[in-house]
């Protein structure tokens, strides 16, 4: 079922968690849950966009995330590296305008390489935007925009320096937060732009998580009056 024009979120953010458990509950490595859930990517992006979604932001791999094994580290930065490299083409022929956002100082120079590549490659599409969040903390951006800002900052300002300093480049807040792998906690994942953002949470694992399961997530949102700190429209007049 598709969502009507004025029920669609413009600002998708998902919390891709489960790979790991996927792999482990089939007896299989945790690096084959991290493969599947590189492969789960595409279909929730094409699905977004037809939707009518423009912007979608993935938490892929976050600052805390240093903490794994070397060898699980290793691997996902070569599989992060692997996928850029395929779906560039794909994001080209969409229209969808690819971005990177977290640290990058700490991340393989090869990795690096692939991330500006697809940036460059992607940068005139004026479709779907795409963001994925690779070494990355809200706190830690944070921190980094108010340590340049002005005494005075307003909140449009603030957000600018935020997303200009993170490779974000202006994106609306978050309208619409998916959680995947039945965890209920942001994890440090765009804390500012979440501040008004609906909240859903699935037991499904990452993997496990296609476009029907999308639809039904922003059904949901469609079923929630959203007030932003005003009275509901029932109270008014």
């Amino acid at each position: 079922m598709q969502s009507t024009s004025q029920s669609i979120p413009s600002h998708v953010a998902i919390i891709m968690d489960g790979n790991g458990r996927w792999a482990t509950q089939r007896g299989q490595p945790r690096a084959i849950g991290h493969v599947a859930g590189a492969r789960a990517v595409a279909p929730i992006t094409e699905a977004a966009a037809r939707h009518g979604v423009q912007s979608l932001t993935l938490y892929a791999f976050s600052t805390d995330n240093w903490r794994r094994p070397s060898a699980e580290t290793t691997t996902l930065m070569r599989l992060f590296g692997s996928y850029l490299s395929a779906e560039t083409a794909r994001c080209v022929a969409t229209g969808t305008k690819l971005r990177v956002i977290g640290r990058r100082d700490r991340l393989p120079w090869p990795l690096v390489d692939r991330i500006r590549e697809a940036e460059a490659a992607t940068a005139a599409g004026t479709g779907l935007s795409l963001r994925i969040a690779i070494d990355y903390s809200s706190r830690d951006a944070i921190v980094r925009a108010a340590s340049g800002e002005e005494v005075s900052p307003t909140r449009e300002s603030f957000a600018a320096r935020l997303g200009a300093l993170d490779h974000a480049g202006v994106v609306p807040d978050v309208d619409l937060l998916i959680r995947t792998g039945g965890e209920r906690r942001l994890s440090d994942f765009l804390l500012w732009e979440c501040a008004y953002a609906e909240l859903y949470f699935t037991p499904l694992l990452w993997p496990d998580f296609g476009p029907d399961d999308l639809t039904t997530a922003l059904s949901d949102f469609a079923d929630r009056e959203r007030r932003f700190g005003a009275l509901p429209q029932r109270a008014v007049g």
